[in-house]
């Protein structure tokens, strides 16, 4: 499949994954009473359009906006690590971003206060697990990419022995069941009205990794081949782990734990559109949406109740890797 029709397939099944997300749900709508609402081409009974506005500006349309700004974000996270690290088992979590902020909402949680002070709990404590790690790295000599994974996997270790010891103390009745389930994922935390506040620092950071995608190139190389075409290493990778790191908290602080999306998502966009990395940014961050998008379709309507997005993120993501992992190896050979 050549590149531009692979790119071409992936914004197609984006936007008819959106469509989906919007018209499917305990209470269907159907393209026809949708289009008239957005349009008012033709005037609804007024109590039809209420529960269409309700319904869209408040469950689907935030839930669609979160699941886009989630999925991309993680997937673009997950690419910029595999490719720094040179490694295809590589995911967000693996400077231990993943585990400070979710002992950073599991705190938030059990002190109590509005939901953005989880937030931000989550986002404070994702950065300080990463500048632990690149402290261990900077104190310890050897080789920096190995320093500095070892070092993230000690920050992981480090905030998911406190996370259990939060869990521990939570009130359980209170507190431990919302704990729980907040690690599970859910796309239901953000108000319409706050999503800008994440969509920007989120577009950006992506875009800011996709034009740095001829540096990730260089770094996939190695440090001395990366040197001798003038690449500023240590700068270089700092800066792109940064981001990435950022992106990963930002998606922490909107859904809370979903896995998989950035170990799987940058394998099937590499099947899709080669190795080149500024391509294969944005046609990760287009597949991270749509997966997201697609799981969170199913958490909500295969059952009478709301599954957590994380869990079909997951039952997803193993078959997906299972079915590809072959066509993995030669891609990564």
């Amino acid at each position: 499949m050549s590149k531009p029709i692979g790119l071409g397939l992936l914004i197609l099944a984006l936007l008819l994954l959106c469509l989906l997300s919007l018209l499917w749900g305990h209470y269907p709508l159907s393209w026809r009473e949708l289009w008239q609402w957005l349009t008012a081409a033709k005037a609804l009974p007024p109590e039809k359009e209420a529960q269409i506005r309700i319904l869209m500006m408040e469950i689907r349309l935030p839930r669609l906006l979160v699941a886009i700004l989630v999925g991309a974000a993680l997937a673009a996270s997950g690419t910029v690590f595999q490719a720094v690290f040179r490694n295809p088992l590589a995911a967000p979590d693996i400077l231990g971003v993943m585990a400070g902020s979710a002992f950073g909402g599991a705190l938030g949680i059990i002190l109590g206060g509005p939901w953005w002070t989880i937030q931000m709990a989550a986002l404070v404590f994702g950065l300080a697990a990463v500048a632990m790690a690149y402290g261990i790295a900077r104190h310890f000599p050897g080789q920096p990419t190995l320093m500095l994974v070892i070092g993230g996997i000690l920050a992981g270790a480090l905030f998911t022995a406190l996370l259990s010891l939060v869990k521990y103390a939570a009130d359980p009745y209170q507190q431990l069941p919302g704990i729980v389930f907040w690690l599970m994922g859910s796309l239901s935390n953000v108000p319409l009205g706050q999503i800008g506040y994440f969509a920007l620092p989120i577009v950006l950071g992506t875009c800011l990794l996709v034009l740095c995608g001829p540096h990730l190139d260089a770094l996939s190389l190695g440090d001395e081949e990366a040197h001798t075409l003038g690449l500023p290493v240590r700068r270089t990778r700092l800066t792109v782990i940064f981001i990435a790191t950022l992106l990963a908290a930002l998606a922490v602080m909107m859904a809370g734990m979903i896995g998989w999306i950035g170990l799987i998502v940058p394998h099937l966009a590499r099947l899709l559109l080669g190795p080149g990395n500024r391509r294969l940014l944005f046609g990760s961050a287009l597949l991270g949406a749509a997966y997201l998008l697609l799981a969170d379709a199913l958490a909500r309507n295969l059952f009478a109740v709301d599954v957590p997005v994380g869990i079909f993120a997951e039952l997803l993501g193993i078959p997906a890797f299972l079915v590809v992992l072959r066509q993995i190896r030669k891609a990564w050979a």
